[in-house]
């Protein structure tokens, strides 16, 4: 399907970060654009603002009068999140609608386009969101599909008027091998999504099959030690072809200098905190500098950076109470978030609230959660939040919780979250989770700030 012939399009799950940002890509093209999502979130009310019209039903009996009949200038667009017996989905698929995944909709829009995309377990939303802020604070421009709110833009969307585009390429369900991207970013490869790829080495496999779709004459960029070859390694403190060295931290922010063969920036200065922060604007500043930007407009670009919601967001930040919010939900991004915290709040007491994310998940890493749980002050730990998932017997928070040394650790139900805090009133507090966790901030805020 040729992106000039879409004129309605009508999305299955228009309520998730990633199919949001391209209904409204659509929306902006003067397209035609409707949806579906369970549930009303804060996500799908601005949809709602910006003119979307979003159904919170399952009845094929409410679908506007326009998306009643197939026809070629039609397209449905699905997230693979959607239950297989979902009303709607099965309406356009009895009715032979040309229905497409997320992911091949963005192989669609960036066909054509000079495409610059950022792979991995982690660190793909910040490093993509960095890369297109830096691209568009220097001037040079781009249209960007993020899978997290940038805070600059308070969008996952940004459309700009040349033919680049940043695509945060998703891993899940092998989502990105629909790209072929002129620019490739990969900044991790842990185990994850093993529901989806059984072990780590078909992980690793679709890795290798996504940096092989580069173009030709395209460039990989690969963080330190990943087993892909032909790509062009970067880190921070390690051996490697790009580095981030220098790294300290004044006032609030973390401050380091980059160097390769042919460019030294020194003294960047970055708002978002952590080691691995640094390492995810290093490659981002080796894309733009890819691209010929001036190395002192990549630098200011850096700095002015504000970071995407939920990744290391502060909610409270006052003398009294440090309250930050984060989207972590690996064993290794709960690493990184932990030490970030510990490098700014050494002497601080740290209250951490986690909400696991599946059963498999869990299942899977839970002597690697334990390990990193284990090293809090004091932990609440929530039931699983089982997303797509059914219950797995004997996988539970009990199971996590069973296994870390802490001593003052407990499970504790959401709805007795709040009155802990009112309790308590912690110091410095840490929501971590990529749950439904997100639904306490604004109570746990509302606490702490008329503490």
């Amino acid at each position: 399907m040729e992106l000039d012939n879409i004129k309605r399009v009508y999305f299955v799950g228009i309520g998730g970060i990633g199919m949001s940002a391209i209904a409204r890509y659509f929306a902006k093209r003067g397209c035609v654009v409707c949806g579906y999502d369970k549930t009303r979130t804060n996500l799908t009310v601005a949809l709602e603002q910006e003119g979307i019209l979003v159904s919170y039903m399952d009845d094929d009996a409410v679908l506007p009068v326009t998306f009643h009949e197939k026809n070629n200038d039609t397209l449905i667009v699905y997230t693979p999140a959607i239950p297989k017996n979902s009303e709607i989905l099965n309406y356009f698929k009895d009715n032979g609608f040309i229905l497409k995944k997320r992911s091949e909709v963005l192989g669609i829009i960036s066909k054509g386009q000079f495409c610059i995309a950022v792979a991995g377990t982690h660190g793909k939303t910040t490093t993509s969101s960095i890369v297109a802020h830096v691209l568009i604070a220097s001037g040079y421009g781009c249209t960007a599909f993020l899978g997290g709110i940038a805070s600059n833009y308070n969008s996952n969307f940004i459309i700009g008027d040349n033919n680049v585009v940043v695509v945060e390429a998703d891993e899940y369900d092998r989502s990105f091998l629909t790209l072929h991207p002129d620019i490739a970013v990969v900044t991790s490869m842990d185990a994850d999504h093993l529901d989806i790829y059984g072990d780590a080495s078909h992980l690793e496999e679709s890795f290798r099959m996504f940096a092989g779709q580069l173009k030709p004459g395209g460039t990989l960029f690969v963080k330190n030690g990943l087993p892909l070859a032909n790509g062009i390694s970067y880190s921070v403190g390690l051996p490697s072809q790009i580095k981030g060295q220098n790294i300290r931290v004044e006032g609030s922010r973390f401050v380091f200098d980059y160097v390769d063969a042919d460019v030294t920036i020194a003294d960047i200065q970055l708002m978002l905190p952590g080691k691995h922060n640094v390492e995810n604007a290093v490659a981002a500043i080796a894309v733009a500098l890819k691209l010929g930007i001036d190395p002192q407009k990549i630098a200011a670009a850096i700095g002015s950076f504000k970071g995407v919601k939920r990744r290391f967001e502060y909610v409270v930040n006052t003398p009294e109470h440090i309250y930050i919010d984060d989207y972590a939900h690996h064993p290794e991004e709960l690493r990184a978030c932990f030490d970030a915290v510990r490098q700014l709040y050494p002497d601080k007491k740290l209250t951490v609230i986690f909400q696991p994310h599946l059963f498999t998940r869990t299942r899977d890493f839970a002597d690697d959660f334990a390990k990193v749980l284990s090293t809090v002050d004091h932990l609440l730990l929530l039931e699983i939040y089982p997303a797509r998932e059914l219950p797995i017997p004997g996988v539970n928070s009990q199971l996590l919780l069973d296994k870390i040394s802490l001593k003052d650790k407990e499970i504790c139900g959401k709805d007795l979250i709040t009155a802990y805090i009112e309790n308590n009133k912690p110091e410095l507090l840490l929501t971590v989770g990529a749950g439904d966790i997100d639904t306490l901030i604004q109570p746990l805020k509302a606490i702490l700030t008329h503490a």
